[in-house]
């Protein structure tokens, strides 16, 4: 199901993408949903380009972006943009849209790239209400799209967002351009290094990287919930229990038992006390209390609009993270569902645009120098103070404090970054300032 916004007599329709709010390869025969993204139809060039961003698959390139190589002065950066051959770029139809293209065409791949960037960078310029520019600014004004399937990553960098696809799975190539989660986590961080900026120092703390993650993973988070056909399904298939182990609270699902991170989870800051060695697992504690919070506030939702009563919302919080938990209140959720799935989906829905409101009000207040989880629990309140008067005060602290963050401090990283550190890759990399 597709609903398209609302519009004025002079209000020109988005251009229109075929999306999969989920990795293809999950589910067999899976089909991408219709999305609309804010540029206007007949402004998005093939490529497909626009003024933001424009996608390619090039032709024999074999470097990643964000390699050092041998420049005409000496080592440099290999960066955007591509001057060599790529293959055909997609094209819109005669409307200025890309849902002709079907998906075993090999054009499908970079619009989906580029549909899936835009659409993520759409719903969160929605939150901060205000354009998000580019970190890179300086030297690109716009974000280059790049399909590389030797590179078995998927990365942003310094004017480019380039994905490779992995062959885990047998002799299958599954790319990276077609998961929605990927896309929309790796555009999590380009926002990030925008809003809070890059340490000042090359030995950022390990709270920074691991928020990064974790901020990461909530743009994903909350940007996948804009999909109609996820919170449906999220719903019908958890009964409004969105602590059933499900669609939401997996990341970057490449098959049905294997994901990156998982949100609902029960790590606590204290178990990094004496040191951390991946800024992946750092970051669990952050996301494990930003998911809570979400359900939280959808509970609050639902008994606002009485669609549970107060009673069931205090007993899943005295249960939570219980064995009991799923055996007490399934048999609720399932009664309460049935008589009003349409409730369920309104509280779900105003929680996510509250909590992405939040935090990005919250970001405008961080400061990459002096990141800490506890700092982030501080401007969350601050926020929820400014537009609730601290109706949600309780919530934030409680879950914040489960996790043990304002009790507890992470201590130094234990082992040398590797491949899979943020710290350590392209994305923290960027070039001397050019000479005037």
């Amino acid at each position: 199901m597709t609903i398209w916004p609302d519009y004025s007599d002079n209000e020109t329709p988005g251009t229109r993408f075929l999306l999969y709010p989920q990795s293809p390869f999950l589910e067999p025969n899976s089909k991408p949903e219709l999305v609309e993204i804010s540029a206007p139809q007949g402004t998005i060039g093939p490529g497909p380009s626009g003024p933001r961003m424009y996608a390619m698959y090039p032709v024999d390139k074999t470097i990643p972006y964000g390699a050092m190589i041998e420049g005409e002065e000496g080592p440099e950066m290999y960066l955007p943009a591509w001057d060599g051959y790529i293959l055909p770029p997609p094209e819109p139809d005669e409307f200025g849209n890309f849902i002709h293209i079907d998906p075993d065409d090999p054009a499908f791949e970079a619009a989906h790239l580029f549909g899936a960037a835009h659409f993520t960078m759409d719903v969160w310029e929605g939150y901060f209400g205000r354009p998000i520019p580019w970190h890179f600014e300086r030297d690109f004004e716009r974000l280059e799209l790049s399909l590389l399937p030797s590179l078995d990553n998927a990365h942003i960098g310094w004017g480019f967002l380039e994905t490779g696809g992995t062959r885990e799975h047998g002799d299958e190539y599954r790319p990276y351009s077609l998961n929605f989660d990927v896309v929309a986590h790796e555009i999590g961080h380009a926002i990030i290094y925008s809003v809070i900026g890059m340490p000042s120092e090359e030995d950022a703390t390990g709270e920074y990287y691991g928020f990064h993650e974790s901020a990461a993973d909530m743009v994903a988070l909350l940007a996948s919930l804009h999909f109609g056909s996820v919170v449906d399904e999220l719903l019908k298939n958890t009964r409004g229990n969105l602590y059933t182990y499900n669609r939401l609270s997996r990341f970057a699902e490449l098959s049905q038992n294997s994901q990156i991170r998982i949100a609902a989870n029960d790590r606590t800051l204290s178990e990094f006390s004496h040191g951390w060695s991946s800024e992946h697992a750092l970051s669990e504690p952050l996301t494990g209390a930003m998911f809570d919070i979400l359900v939280d506030i959808y509970h609050e939702r639902l008994v606002a609009h009485d669609v549970i009563d107060p009673e069931m919302e205090e007993l899943s919080d005295e249960l939570e993270g219980s064995d009991e938990y799923n055996a007490i209140m399934q048999d609720l959720f399932d009664e309460h569902y049935a008589a009003d799935p349409e409730g369920f989906r309104v509280a779900l829905i105003e929680a996510r645009d509250l909590l992405g409101t939040y935090l990005a009000d919250a970001l405008d207040m961080l400061d990459a120098d002096m990141l800490s989880y506890f700092g982030v629990e501080r401007a969350l309140v601050v926020v929820d103070q400014e537009i609730t008067g601290g109706a949600f005060r309780q919530i934030i602290e409680g879950n914040f404090r489960m996790r043990d963050i304002g009790l507890a401090r992470p201590g130094p990283r234990l082992t040398k970054p590797d491949g899979s550190s943020h710290a350590a890759s392209v994305r923290t990399l960027a070039p001397e300032p050019k000479e005037p």
